[in-house]
């Protein structure tokens, strides 16, 4: 009998884990991007597009000390699991598949978190309160900061039981709410609710109840009304300030008495009075944009090409990113769809990384963005931010595996890697931060751990002689990880070496050869129908407790990546 003791969702292979490769990135000059000239000294040009399977690109990440822990915001719009997909597969199956992916992705982008951080998942009904059950594992539940419901159309659907108009937008943070709520901002102030009733000099106003929740004995008095009514405070509520405040206000006319002078007292609050709006959970399509708002975008920029499904607009994504973040901050979207993460972050002075597998990265985002710096989109929330141009990108594919297997079936160091890739690669697999020495005389110095723990990569085969050699360059004070081809030495000799081999010392760490971990099922065989009565789960897809099978891998599209599979493209 288990005993577990604590509350948690559980689904078939949930203990089940990727053993994911840390792959390095390698920059593509040729796709990399920026402005001709600067537009101001806050341009930023070091944000990133990442080419590639976001859980490895996520992995690749987590291992950068300049980029894990240092994400303000996370900005999320995965696959909906809508079941279209699935329509021949068992439903527990499909639900485990999506859990276990969601589960592996949600773990890397904790790490990647600000401790100031926080994480915004676009999700619609289908898997929403799953998620947010996987989300107070992940996350812990004392760090759910809100559900927000986000009107994402405005049109009536006739063909539907009960049309959809909404979907739910998860925050979570590193931090409780309350703590985290020192560092979010407020939303702008609006003219709605404001006018000038009483022609009062200062301009259009609009009031707020005086009064408070609970009991205060200073501000338990009582108000005459200008008709002559003695009032108490609301039952259970005390007055909104003490006698001598309220009656300052009084006297600079900022008291408003309802009902023809009847009514409890408010106060004014005159434009430019408030500091923002405490955001709401309520985001309707007429403050925030919908899924039609943002295909008009979208055709704006590309008329030549179809539309995403269901994108989302550039107000959303605007505001989520203005209550998370300041300027300068770092914002991530690992399920970049069409970009529009990236473009509002920089429209906005934010740093950003961006995650694409699909061919849309080179074909959408990758323009996109072009056009944003070029100060040639001219949509969206350009006008809003008063966005002029410039900035820059770095384009990032991920690098092959580090090992492929011979003709033989042994596993060896790829073709693709020159040495200085190895030595990068190492410094990821065993822990070290990759660093090498512009010293000649430090020739062994590819990285390090601490400051007088290094590591040497090198595919020679050495002899004693030449670890001895090593040894003294390196000192006694000093020690070093020495990773090499083989060794004809005898490692018990040398105090300040650690020598060990590749790929032999890391062969059981990793999947290596693995490029994609979406899920997979587009070309499956269908169940056989006779059998699938007597079958615990469908015998005939090639996808066992929630993982791939690597003989279909070649054959199949990413529902996590092709646009139109899922409700999830920006």
């Amino acid at each position: 009998m288990s005993k577990k003791t604590k509350l948690e969702l559980t689904w078939i292979g949930k203990d089940e884990r990727p053993k994911l490769e840390p792959r390095i990135l390698i920059e593509d000059p040729t796709k990399s991007y920026h402005a001709s000239v600067r537009r101001s000294e806050a341009d930023i040009f070091d944000n990133m597009l990442i080419h590639g399977d976001n859980l490895l690109a996520l992995k690749a990440l987590e291992s950068d000390p300049g980029i894990r822990g240092q994400v303000k915001c996370v900005f999320i719009d995965p696959p909906y699991n809508t079941g279209s997909a699935f329509e021949h597969y068992d439903d527990g199956l499909e639900h485990s598949i999506w859990l276990s992916l969601m589960r592996d992705r949600l773990e890397l982008l904790k790490d990647l978190l600000h401790e100031d951080g926080s994480i915004w998942i676009t999700i619609d009904d289908n898997e929403a309160h799953y998620l947010k059950v996987l989300c107070d594992e992940v996350f812990g539940r004392r760090n759910f900061i809100a559900n927000l419901v986000w009107q994402k159309r405005a049109s009536r659907e006739n063909r539907a039981a009960i049309g959809s108009s909404h979907d739910h937008v998860l925050i979570y943070a590193r931090k409780p709410a309350q703590e985290w709520k020192s560092n979010r901002n407020k939303l702008a102030a609006t003219e709605a609710g404001f006018s000038n009733p009483d022609n009062d000099p200062r301009g259009p106003w609009r009031s707020i109840p005086f009064s408070a929740q609970g009991y205060r004995a200073n501000q338990m008095y009582k108000i005459t009304t200008p008709t002559g009514v003695e009032l108490d405070p609301p039952k259970g509520r005390c007055w909104g300030a003490t006698q001598p405040v309220f009656d300052k206000f009084l006297s600079e006319n900022r008291v408003y008495f309802p009902k023809g002078g009847d009514g409890r007292p408010r106060i004014k609050l005159f434009m430019g009075d408030e500091d923002g709006l405490v955001p709401m959970t309520w985001w309707p399509s007429s403050d925030f944009g919908d899924n039609d708002s943002a295909k008009k975008e979208m055709l704006e920029l590309f008329p030549d090409r179809e539309a995403f499904g269901t994108p989302k607009p550039e107000r959303l994504l605007a505001n989520i990113i203005h209550i998370a973040t300041n300027p300068g901050d770092l914002v991530l979207d690992s399920f970049a769809g069409s970009g529009t993460t990236g473009a509002v972050a920089h429209k906005m002075g934010r740093r950003w990384i961006m995650v694409e597998l699909g061919d849309h990265c080179d074909t959408h985002v990758l323009p996109r963005i072009k056009k944003v710096i070029d100060d040639a989109d001219n949509g969206g929330v350009t006008e809003a931010v008063g966005w002029k141009g410039g900035g820059g990108f770095r384009y990032f594919d991920l690098a092959p595996s580090l090992l492929e297997q011979d003709r033989y079936g042994n596993w060896v160091i790829s073709k693709d890697y020159r040495p200085a890739m190895l030595a990068e690669a190492m410094c990821k697999h065993v822990g070290f931060t990759y660093a090498p020495s512009q010293h000649a005389d430090e020739y062994w110095s590819h990285g390090y751990s601490t400051e007088k723990d290094f590591i040497y990569v090198t595919t020679q085969q050495l002899t004693h002689d030449a670890c001895r050699k090593i040894s003294e360059d390196v000192g006694p004070e000093r020690s070093l990880l020495v990773c090499c081809k083989a060794f004809n030495a005898d490692p018990d000799k040398f105090d300040n070496l650690t020598l060990v081999k590749i790929p032999s010392s890391i062969l059981t760490k990793c999947e290596w050869g693995r490029d994609d971990y979406s899920l997979n099922i587009v070309n499956l065989p269908l169940v056989d129908q006779d059998n699938d009565e007597e079958a615990d789960e469908p015998s005939s897809v090639p996808v066992k407790r929630g993982r791939k099978s690597k003989s279909s891998a070649d054959a199949e599209l990413s529902l996590f990546d092709i646009p139109g599979a899922a409700e999830d493209d920006q």
